[in-house]
């Protein structure tokens, strides 16, 4: 008995040690659940008219902790216009953009988004029909704005066209503070597939492969 109650100590201990884990990342865990961040191919990052050179990427590379951080901030030059590239590591599913910009009229307000285009430019974010269009708020919260996701399958980058900001014409400078993404990494999910395949090739399961495909192959007679 005495075994057993010091069994039952260990499964008490070891809860309450996983509770006090989950309770000290509770504020975090709802955004970095699906977050993108690591899926996200910084140096590939290209920002057409920003005003200072990789302050595009530079958004990108904030960490959720530094969300709220005024700098380092994108700025556009020479208009109110930015259109940025971001690729990814790999095959995402896009579910939503977590923005921060500012209740100013510097805060964007059309954002147009492309999948997997590697051409674009200004020119053509103008003329051609995004993938899907967003209307973004003015305010100085991190905002996270869901997409459709059906239109985000199979995702290996994107383009972000800001076509104007809020000030209605009067302001030339857009402002963005912090950019991410939340979605499911397609090659994440590739590595378990692959390793029950392998564990499946004994002579037991191979057995009951072959019996599925014998009565598969009978089917057809019946």
């Amino acid at each position: 008995m005495a075994d057993h109650h010091h069994d039952h100590g260990h499964d008490h201990d070891h809860g309450h040690g996983h509770g006090n884990g989950h309770d000290h990342s509770h504020d975090l865990e709802p955004a970095l659940q699906s977050n993108l961040y690591k899926q996200i191919n910084f140096e590939g990052i290209v920002t057409l008219n920003e005003a200072e050179p990789r302050s595009g990427a530079a958004i990108v590379q904030k960490t959720w902790d530094e969300r709220l951080r005024e700098e380092p901030a994108l700025e556009s030059d020479a208009d109110e216009q930015l259109l940025m590239h971001i690729p990814f590591g790999g095959s995402c599913k896009l579910y939503s953009i977590i923005i921060r910009t500012s209740d100013s009229d510097s805060a964007p307000q059309t954002l147009k988004l492309f999948r997997n285009r590697d051409d674009m430019d200004f020119s053509l974010a103008s003329d051609m029909k995004p993938t899907q269009k967003l209307t973004l708020p003015k305010s100085n919260e991190v905002a996270e704005i869901a997409l459709n996701r059906a239109l985000w399958n199979g995702t290996t980058s994107i383009n972000l066209f800001f076509e104007d900001n809020h000030s209605g014409g009067e302001e030339d400078v857009t402002r963005i503070s912090y950019l991410g993404f939340k979605g499911d990494f397609m090659a994440l999910n590739r590595e378990p597939v692959h390793v029950l395949y392998e564990a499946a090739a004994d002579p037991k399961d191979h057995k009951v492969i072959q019996g599925l495909t014998n009565t598969s192959q009978s089917m057809p007679g019946q």
